[in-house]
């Protein structure tokens, strides 16, 4: 059975005021963490969506350059293409043009997918670079202060895709995964993993997003068919930044609200 889940949905007028939400949000869990653990561990996704909030993350006309403690930042991906890191197809490349090169961030807190090694390869150096990097024992997870997600428009979220086999992989931190659908291959977080992040978030835009969103949260539970419902976070929360168009099929909040929710049974 699926955990119960409260989501809240916040929607916002333009994709761009989404990535300003994003970015303060980025923002002010990176100072909580380092405030409360004394470190903030962080992992990102792929997209347009977070490329606009790198891109204000790092840009020193926005206040967030100078609020994030970078010197204390650790910074993880939830998934990787299987491509080299110079590939426009990367994510870490996407990042590191946005973002990286622009921001005191330390190399050494900079924890990339090896997206052009093999990917069995790849993913095991990938977990074996988190266990490091959070200094776990035995079995057990890391737990991500944030995790940063976004969703296809056939409802998969990091690389965890329609009828895929790392849907089954409840054992690992990350996993290769073969994407039939894409011919290829991906190295993605485990939803077990996604699921103990402290704080969960969805960024989604885009039309084309309107229906299947409906489906992952107001349709039937079927997280083979929809990978993104199996995102229910230990912590009992989800939180999803959305544009209008994407929020288009959604219940509108009351009294002219910009902010819903949802109970999940």
């Amino acid at each position: 059975m699926p955990r119960p889940v409260n989501i809240t949905y916040r929607i916002f007028p333009t994709p761009d005021a989404v990535a300003h939400a994003g970015a303060h949000l980025f923002a002010n869990a990176a100072a909580s963490a380092v405030q409360t653990r004394g470190r903030a561990r962080i992992a990102i996704s792929g997209g347009t969506t977070p490329e606009a909030m790198f891109a204000l993350l790092a840009d020193p006309a926005q206040p967030f350059l100078k609020q994030i403690p970078w010197d204390k930042l650790d910074l993880y991906w939830v998934d990787e293409r299987s491509v080299p890191p110079t590939d426009a197809d990367s994510n870490y490349r996407m990042t590191n043009e946005a973002m990286l090169s622009k921001v005191p961030l330390p190399t050494a807190q900079i924890h990339r997918i090896e997206g052009e090694l093999d990917p069995e390869v790849a993913a095991a150096r990938y977990e074996s670079a988190i266990r490091n990097s959070f200094k776990l024992e035995g079995a057990e997870t890391p737990t991500f202060d944030l995790v940063l997600l976004g969703m296809g428009d056939d409802g998969h979220t990091a690389s965890l895709f329609p009828h895929t086999e790392a849907i089954n992989n409840l054992t690992d931190i990350a996993t290769a995964n073969r994407v039939p659908q894409k011919d290829t291959w991906r190295i993605t977080l485990t939803w077990p993993v996604i699921n103990q992040g402290r704080e969960v978030v969805f960024l989604i835009e885009g039309a084309d997003k309107a229906q299947v969103l409906h489906d992952v949260l107001l349709g039937p539970y079927q997280p083979d068919t929809f990978p993104s419902q199996i995102i229910r976070p230990a912590s009992g929360r989800l939180t999803l930044l959305l544009d209008s168009a994407a929020a288009s099929k959604l219940p509108v909040p009351e009294n002219g609200e910009t902010t819903g929710t949802l109970e999940l049974k």
